[in-house]
């Protein structure tokens, strides 16, 4: 099979999608292994993009949402290879605005009975005092499309007015868009990958996420502690509380729509009440600290090879391909096919 892995200069991007080029050759190398004709491609524009299309490979693995243009419109890699009529790996764009627009994934679910964390938007200067708030304090502000923690730190809780009008003017002026205003869950952190395999099972892995104390006693998962991996991430012991998390994970997964892959974050307050927070439709993939290949490791025992190898298995059951190909991916599905 003819694969193509698509990514993008990084420093236009908002969301980094698979994460830095060494993430996305790590996606290489596993496919490789699996015997297929592979590439990765930098697309910075449209003529980048003919390129691959008259290449007509079987399959693109997406690494990034879309392709931002200088002085133009974002060009939607999903919605570009099915107009070119090139199969594609992930969700297609009407589904991918749930990654992309927080708010929308939330409102989306609440209207199909899933639980979130209340909130509303803000913008500087649109509430006057705290009883204008459509949420009672404490409240925790981030922007609406941001990943990987931007824009996340210990002045993300806010607990009074003064609090919330500086970190709104704050997250405004640096992503220059309105502020997502949650109800604070005060309970335990979770993440949750799902893998849809070539006969539609969703391989479901949860773990749980630990963030360090800071020095003002916060578990705040924010950029920097990303950035320095300094959290924990824990199989998750307690059967009923697992049972929880991948129902609503599952749940959130099935109304979004999704196709093939995705990640699901889920909150808890001390009840231990699960919320959905948000998804992630093109997840990191940055070999050894990523969520998602971590929790597939970590909850079900796949390798970062085997978790490629079903991503990329899955986008080429859409096309006919030597079934020989297909062996290898047998032997890795096969290990859930008795759950």
């Amino acid at each position: 099979m003819k694969i193509e892995i698509i990514t993008a200069p990084n420093e236009k991007l908002k969301e980094t999608g698979f994460g830095s080029y060494k993430a996305c050759q790590s996606v290489l190398d596993s496919i490789n292994k699996l015997g297929h004709d592979v590439k990765l491609s930098v697309c910075r524009d449209l003529k980048d993009l003919a390129l691959v299309v008259n290449r007509k490979p079987d399959l693109v693995i997406l690494a990034v949402k879309y392709i931002s243009i200088d002085n133009g419109n974002d060009i939607w890699l999903s919605e570009y290879f099915a107009k070119h009529e090139i199969n594609y790996s992930g969700s297609p764009r009407e589904v991918l605005k749930f990654d992309s627009d927080k708010v929308l994934a939330k409102s989306h679910l609440m209207k199909r009975g899933l639980k979130t964390a209340r909130y509303f938007t803000a913008i500087p200067g649109q509430y006057q005092c705290e009883s204008d708030l459509p949420v009672a304090f404490p409240l925790f502000l981030k922007p609406i499309d941001a990943a990987n923690g931007n824009g996340i730190d210990d002045l993300s809780l806010v607990t009074n007015f003064s609090e919330f009008e500086s970190k709104t003017r704050s997250l405004f002026a640096e992503f220059n868009m309105p502020v997502l205003a949650e109800e604070y869950l005060d309970g335990r952190e979770f993440s949750v990958a799902i893998i849809k395999t070539e006969d539609s099972r969703c391989i479901v892995s949860a773990v749980e996420i630990i963030p360090p104390q800071s020095t003002n006693g916060l578990r705040i998962l924010g950029a920097k502690v990303k950035k320095e991996d300094s959290e924990d991430v824990r199989k998750i012991e307690d059967r009923i509380m697992l049972n929880k998390v991948s129902k609503l994970a599952v749940d959130a997964y099935i109304k979004l729509g999704i196709w093939d892959f995705g990640r699901i974050d889920i909150k808890t307050n001390k009840r231990g009440d699960c919320y959905f927070m948000e998804a992630n439709l093109v997840p990191g993939m940055t070999l050894g600290t990523s969520y998602f290949p971590l929790a597939c490791e970590i909850a079900n025992e796949l390798t970062y090879d085997e978790v490629i190898q079903l991503i990329v298995e899955k986008g080429i059951s859409r096309v006919p391909y030597d079934m020989s190909l297909a062996v290898a991916g047998n032997t890795v599905q096969s290990r859930f096919m008795a759950m």
